[in-house]
């Protein structure tokens, strides 16, 4: 089983991320700027992290659509800052989505995950993966050769896949076939996540359970 250094946060941190990408969204839509970092920025969003960003919009059966998601895998930024940059980047720069625009800012529910540092699993035989991979626990990344892809811990359980299942579809992200992760070439990483959501537009962020 995986082990990982959780960063610990509470939920009002979450409120205060949640609360920032939707800031930098606006203010890049509005001003075509980046967000400058807030002079009130608590320390430990001075600290490198990595961090997704996701947007989710709500179709006319209320069920949760993907609109946009981007992120920084491992920490190169401050998690403030890489926060403003993915927040941004989620809605003017993921390449499967148009642009959003500021009022479909009114219908768009925010999501941030706050990322431990991803570590390599080291295998002897690739069907080690389906017994130390837990689903909703564990992120997955995969590369091989210069190609890459990942998928957040929540993705696995939001569509019912089981582990192998996982595998394949995070290998299907790095354009790679679904049973490279098979081969001991392909390097398989895993991480978790902390989440935060909002439960409707600016409205009430909780810990989201998965």
């Amino acid at each position: 089983m995986e082990e990982y250094e959780e960063p610990v946060y509470k939920l009002e941190d979450g409120k205060y991320l949640v609360t920032l990408a939707r800031k930098s969204i606006l203010h890049y839509l509005t001003f075509e700027k980046l967000l400058p970092q807030p002079e009130d920025t608590p320390d430990k969003f001075l600290e490198e992290s990595g961090v997704f960003v996701t947007l989710n919009k709500p179709d006319k059966q209320g069920n949760k659509k993907l609109r946009g998601c981007i992120g920084f895998p491992t920490p190169v930024h401050t998690l403030v800052q890489a926060t403003i940059e993915a927040a941004k980047s989620s809605a003017v720069s993921d390449p499967r989505f148009p642009t959003v625009d500021v009022e479909e800012m009114k219908e768009i529910l925010i999501e941030v995950t706050i990322l431990t540092p991803p570590k390599l699993m080291e295998v002897k035989d690739p069907k080690e993966y389906l017994k130390r991979i837990k689903i909703g626990r564990d992120g997955l990344i995969v590369k091989r050769g210069g190609s890459s892809g990942l998928l957040l811990p929540q993705v696995p359980v939001e569509w019912c896949w089981d582990v192998e299942e996982f595998l394949e579809h995070t290998c299907g992200k790095a354009w790679l076939p679904g049973d490279c992760w098979k081969d001991l070439r392909t390097e398989i990483y895993s991480f978790s996540g902390i989440i935060y959501q909002e439960l409707e537009p600016k409205g009430e962020v909780v810990l989201k359970e998965i």
